[in-house]
């Protein structure tokens, strides 16, 4: 796909340079509004779980998002820079869009409407900048100074029509808070019309808060277990930044309480953002791609207060900026016509959900809120800083830490995750979240072990075990694989701080070290009492590179002399070179040749596949992705051993569909299989797996990834039975 000027050459350094790359977004929709501007519709001729007419609604209401802040700095922002761009058919497209006797009339909100999640945008357009939208036009008989008494008529009639109906849950509450304040702020509506209304969205809200600043998207339960963008940055933060902008006056106090929220928030979110700007996908709706950032934007307009290492404003100037410069590195997020395609890095629909219109994707234009402040603005005037985990002289442990906010691991205990800031990976650790609301790939975007900002996570496209791209999860089979199940619903979730011996590096001695481990359980089938208990052990300073699970298997007796098969599987990585060529399988002579010290062959030349009995390694322009079994080398053996008496395992690179992983189109998954058959009356089985990713922009060549990989963790297994 071609690349997007404005935006994918843009050097994102000043105001200037983001006001560009957000016209730029905007641009191109202008070929696809209608006549009055109501409504958008791309030439992608994709379709959604609603109707066609919200869809289009949704093309015309998703830009508001930084319209609106460009029309309330509308003083500071010059003609030239937002050159050609009709900011005002947004106006007039939202007249139309409200009244009945248009023919591009919106239609009435229903129940559990998609109109409600649009009537945010447009609330938030009415909020920041309520003369622009609510005025006569230019050019009008009439003042254009008053307010058009008609057209704000129209406006309260159709966003009151949210009032009428069921809202969901969920995130969805905020939509109808919003729309109300901007009722009561923008267009006159008595605030005692519609606070009953308000008051009940957040009692349901605050239901959702689960400490530490972070909220769930619904109400944290069995069946619903979601603590993901939406409760940052897409959604439920963001929302509350709005709210503590435009309603201090009306709810001071719950605005106090929210700006006390989003310094908690803010406190473990940055560690979500690797030191290139990249962040790691996780959850749902990542069409959405630079609305991840979304949320530093609306700290800085809501004047938050943040702790270190954010309490300087350079912090957050750096994270926000350094993420907009990774996606400019992303070209093929374009369509040819320059509008943004529903995917990742690349077009995919694989991965989106039944609710991604081609429209829909431009919920990315929440970052741009920042665009609201002037160029004098401290924000613009300061210098940026580098990520705070930028150097590598911060030490892995972190019960060694004199300041715990720049360990390089980041205890979250709401979403029951362990963010891994490393120079050799960024990654995050994961236990315990999953959904039963029928999201596509709901098992791969909640519930894997491990979620990488290098190395992303794959969806699956089909039943088979290459089909299911199953990276970073479990995989288990009871009929001969025929049938797979992905890890799924984990129960029992808990972040546990643990002491570990370590062995000692050549002359030196053994050592501990105590690190924060994630411990949570999965029952395959819940119709048997087969369970598989896993404990997550974060990268420690002895094996850079490498992160452990260790696995127990408890089954009844019951199931004496049955077959199960058990796939663990490490990152999923590109299987090209950086030529673009398929990488090369190396056998064990070549590759020792190429790790020799007089070896003289190029980098290049040393990207590779190589498989051992139980260990197997790719190389390619990504970095490194390996997987290992350490269970034999163990320094005691588990306590109760049928693994190792009927146990097989194999290393199997395995090679999913293309299109599956949301960055690599082509890849390939390392992986354990494991083959064990049940014997007598035994109870409980253990698996160690060793998983070794190593990303390029580490700086690492290929010579030094291989030095890291030969030195495998040797951890002592009677430890981890005084963890359980």
């Amino acid at each position: 796909m071609p690349p997007l000027l404005g935006f994918s050459d843009n050097p994102f350094q000043s105001r200037d340079d983001v006001l560009q790359a957000a016209t730029s977004l905007l641009k191109p929709l202008t070929p696809y509004k209608s006549p009055c501007g109501a409504r958008v519709k791309l030439s992608t001729a994709t379709g959604t779980g609603f109707d066609e007419i919200s869809a289009q609604l949704e093309g015309f209401a998703r830009p508001l998002w930084v319209v609106a802040d460009l029309l309330a700095a509308q003083p500071t922002t010059s003609a030239t820079a937002s050159g050609d761009l009709d900011l005002y058919s947004w106006i007039r497209g939202l007249d139309a869009g409200v009244d009945p006797r248009s023919d591009t009339f919106w239609g009435h909100t229903g129940e559990h409407d998609q109109r409600m999640v649009e009537m945010e945008p447009i609330a938030y357009a009415l909020l920041t900048a309520p003369t622009a939208f609510l005025s006569a036009l230019p050019n009008t008989p009439g003042s254009d100074s008053q307010v058009d008494q008609q057209k704000r008529d129209r406006i309260v009639a159709w966003l009151r029509l949210i009032n009428e109906k069921t809202v969901p849950p969920s995130n969805w509450r905020w939509f109808r808070i919003l729309v109300n304040l901007a009722l009561v702020k923008s267009c006159g509506v008595p605030y005692d019309e519609v606070k009953p209304f308000i008051d009940v969205d957040f009692k349901m809200l605050d239901s959702f808060y689960i400490g530490d600043g972070w909220s769930s998207d619904g109400l944290w339960s069995a069946d619903k277990r979601q603590a993901d963008y939406y409760s940052g940055s897409f959604a439920i933060q963001y929302s509350q930044l709005a709210y503590v902008r435009f309603a201090r006056d009306l709810d001071p106090e719950r605005v106090e309480r929210y700006r006390s929220e989003a310094g908690e928030f803010a406190a473990t979110f940055w560690r979500y953002f690797d030191v290139n700007g990249a962040a790691i996908p996780f959850g749902r709706s990542l069409t959405y791609r630079f609305a991840f950032a979304a949320f530093w934007s609306a700290a800085v307009v809501a004047e938050i207060p943040l702790p270190a290492p954010l309490n300087d404003m350079g912090v957050v100037k750096g994270l926000l900026l350094r993420h907009l410069r990774w996606w400019a590195k992303q070209s093929d997020i374009f369509n040819t016509d320059g509008t943004l395609n529903i995917g990742y890095t690349y077009p995919n629909m694989f991965m989106s959900e039944d609710y991604n219109s081609p429209q829909s994707v431009y919920w990315c234009l929440k970052t741009f809120s920042v665009l609201r402040l002037s160029e004098d603005h401290p924000f613009w005037q300061c210098e940026e800083l580098p990520h705070p985990l930028s150097t590598n002289t911060l030490s892995h442990e972190l019960g060694n830490q004199n300041d715990t906010s720049l360990s390089p691991f980041g205890v979250v205990n709401p979403a029951a995750q362990i963010t891994c800031s490393l120079p050799e990976h960024h990654f995050l650790l994961s236990a315990g979240q999953s959904t039963q609301k029928p999201h596509r790939a709901r098992e791969a975007k909640y519930s894997k072990l491990a979620y990488s900002s290098a190395f992303a996570f794959s969806v699956p496209v089909g039943p088979l075990l290459s089909q299911m791209a199953p990276d970073s999860t479990l995989s288990v089979s009871n009929d001969g694989g025929d049938t797979w199940k992905a890890r799924w619903e984990p129960e029992s979730a808990r972040i546990k701080s643990v002491q570990l011996t370590l062995e000692g590096q050549k002359d030196s001695g053994p050592k501990t070290t105590t690190v924060p481990v994630l411990i949570s359980a999965w029952r395959p089938w819940k119709s048997t009492d087969f369970k598989i208990e896993t404990i997550l052990i974060p990268p420690l300073e002895r094996w850079p590179g490498w992160h452990v699970r260790v696995h127990v298997l408890t089954w009844k007796a019951q199931y004496s002399d049955s077959l199960f098969q058990l796939v663990d599987a490490g990152f999923a990585i590109s299987s090209e070179g950086v030529t673009g060529v398929v990488l090369p399988t190396l056998t064990p002579e070549l590759r020792d040749l190429l790790s020799s010290e007089d070896e003289k062959a190029t980098d290049a030349a040393q990207e590779g596949i190589w498989e051992g009995d139980y260990n197997c390694l790719v190389l390619s322009d990504a970095g490194a992705s390996g997987i290992a079994d350490l269970s034999a080398g163990a320094q005691k053996r588990p306590p109760i051993d049928p693994v190792f008496g009927g146990r097989e395992c194999r290393s199997d690179l395995l090679r999913p569909d293309s299109n599956t992983n949301l960055v690599a189109q082509r890849s390939r998954i390392p992986s354990l299989h494991h083959r064990f058959q049940v014997q007598g009356n035994s109870s409980e089985a253990w698996l160690i797996t060793g998983i070794f990713a190593v990303s390029s922009s580490s700086g690492l060549d290929n010579a030094s990834i291989r030095e890291l990989w030969r030195d495998k963790p040797r951890l002592d297994v009677e430890e981890y039975t005084n963890i359980l």
